[in-house]
């Protein structure tokens, strides 16, 4: 049976209480059958979803299943998070995206369109749990996943990402709200689909954009001041420019840029020192090559200078440790203009002719690490991973394009290419693979890692902004959580499976973080020692 509890809230920065329940009211006798057992009814559903035959068919019948029964829907996610992860996200969300205005049952979020301008704050404040709302992810469709302009079908992304904060942190799934912005499209297939839900117009000028989102972003904050706001899914410059507008003024992050930085960061720590122990080079000596300078690329490079200067180099030293190359080649200051966001990585130290093949490139950075952010299937071909295993002992290679089949490679290719010898993470889940006798386990930089304890965090911290500071810090508390096993078997990653665990320890530290940079609310926190505070954190998360 459920209890009834006093629950805290805040109206204009002042506490205040009400009375709720702790959880759903069991049916009434007579309106479940006799002999439901709730333990067999975990059976019945995972018998329901594994008897369809296609993913997309047990997304639908997830989002259903999340619907009707909350409960069993996370708990399914908790106790079958390898199965159930890649069904509610990547890979499958791509396609959940692509077909969103033809698979729609039911709203799950909130649009908001260019049309609302001027009372995006009545709509907002009309959402049916605004008291317990604290996080919300938000997207523009423009850019989702490596598929592109979606508009407003990328909905999916919001609702998917937000399932996964539930899941990996306990966030209480009554305080999460997705959000999809409907700025128009400039996908013909959209704007000619006759079942497109979104608006039928080109996107939006950039100052057509930013009228809309100071809007938007002050209301939501006048509405939901405790909320803290994850950007998702945003077109490269704009997913920097609004990153770097409203970050020191509102609770505000974005994974793409910092969240997908602060798992690689992680990773590369730990692939870093398998590699240096394995060829004798100190850390600060490792170069690394980017293949794709977009908003993941570049905000990638900018967090692993943090890997540089906590060897103790300079920003300057840190910098010329990492190179980027686009479409057309290595980015260097001579070969002409280029975007602003990739001027922080344009080489000033090559005044030679264009490098446009990755070889060639490889030939002349003579880079310890490759990373993959170029969403071009296949770009690692055997000839650029037997050029890196040429140059190194063990070559660490990191293809992290989403979904899968725009990964840059494969797990099982960059075993054989290398004969072995390479450290492996990639952006989509590949399987274990039995090599020379051994099993041999990929790494996945999968930002779930993060996102849930960093969140977690923020919010109980009640954090005014998510600081560089904080995001470094769940990045290294992610790479210091590797059990004993775990580290045996050569992991640059825990196993997913203790997500929960390794999102308390995140949590507990950015909370410390954030009281470090004076930058948190809930002032009863700074008091706890740490053993206290780390049990409170495990004590706050949701369980269904």
């Amino acid at each position: 049976m459920p209890t009834t509890v006093l629950s805290p809230y805040w109206v204009n920065g002042v506490q205040k209480v009400r009375l709720e329940s702790s959880g759903p009211e069991p049916p009434p006798r007579g309106f479940t059958p006799p002999a439901l057992d709730p333990k067999l009814h975990v059976q019945r559903c995972l018998e329901q979803l594994r008897s369809k035959d296609k993913n997309i068919e047990k997304y639908i019948f997830l989002s259903q299943l999340k619907s009707s029964d909350e409960s069993m829907f996370y708990h399914l996610c908790l106790e079958h998070l390898q199965e159930i992860t890649p069904l509610i996200y990547t890979p499958t969300v791509g396609d959940a995206c692509l077909q969103y205005s033809h698979i729609y049952r039911k709203p799950e979020g909130m649009f908001i369109s260019l049309e609302d301008k001027g009372k995006i704050g009545q709509i907002l404040r009309s959402w049916p749990r605004s008291y317990d709302a604290r996080i919300a992810v938000v997207t523009d469709g423009s850019r989702i996943l490596g598929l592109g302009d979606l508009g407003l079908n990328g909905m999916p992304i919001s609702i998917g990402k937000l399932s996964l904060y539930v899941a990996g942190a306990g966030i209480r799934p009554k305080s999460t709200i997705p959000i999809c912005l409907d700025l128009g499209t400039n996908n013909p297939t959209n704007l000619e689909d006759p079942l497109y839900l979104g608006l039928r117009r080109k996107r939006a000028s950039d100052e057509e954009m930013t009228e809309l989102m100071d809007e938007f972003m002050r209301e939501m904050h006048d509405a939901y001041p405790q909320l803290l706001v994850q950007f998702e899914d945003f077109s490269t410059e704009h997913a920097f420019t609004y990153l770097e507008r409203y970050r020191h003024k509102y609770s505000v992050f974005n994974d793409d840029i910092q969240g997908t930085g602060c798992v690689v960061l992680s990773g590369f720590q730990n692939a870093a020192r398998l590699s240096s122990a394995a060829s004798g080079l100190p850390l600060s000596e490792h170069r690394i090559l980017f293949l794709g300078a977009g908003s993941a690329g570049v905000g990638v490079a900018a967090q692993l200078m943090s890997f540089f200067t906590l060897q103790g180099l300079s920003q300057e030293e840190a910098h010329a440790r990492v190179w980027l190359a686009d479409s057309q080649g290595l980015v260097y200051d001579s070969r002409g203009s280029m975007a602003e966001h990739k001027k922080l990585f344009s080489r000033k130290d090559y005044n030679g002719p264009p490098l446009t093949k990755l070889v060639d490139i490889i030939q002349y950075v003579k880079p310890t690490a490759l990373l993959g952010l170029s969403t071009t299937k296949g770009a690692f071909t055997q000839e650029v991973i037997e050029a890196m295993a040429s140059l190194n002992i063990r070559p660490i290679i990191f293809p992290l394009s989403n979904p899968v089949k725009l990964s840059e490679c494969t797990f099982d290719e960059a075993l054989e290419w290398t004969r072995g010898s390479v450290i492996f993470a990639s952006g989509s889940p590949f399987p274990e693979v039995p090599f020379n006798g051994k099993m041999r386990y990929p790494g996945q930089g999968n930002n779930m890692y993060v996102f849930p304890g960093l969140g977690l965090g923020s919010i109980m911290a009640r954090a005014a902004s998510v600081t560089d500071s904080m995001v470094e810090t769940a990045s290294l508390a992610l790479a210091d959580s590797l059990t004993d096993q775990e580290r045996a078997e050569d992991r640059i990653y825990p196993n997913l499976t203790r997500i929960r665990e390794i999102s308390a320890e995140i949590a507990y530290k950015v909370i410390r973080a954030a009281q470090k940079e004076r930058v948190d609310h809930t002032v009863a926190l700074r008091n706890m020692s740490d053993v206290e505070l780390i049990r409170y954190v495990q004590r706050k998360m949701w369980k269904p």
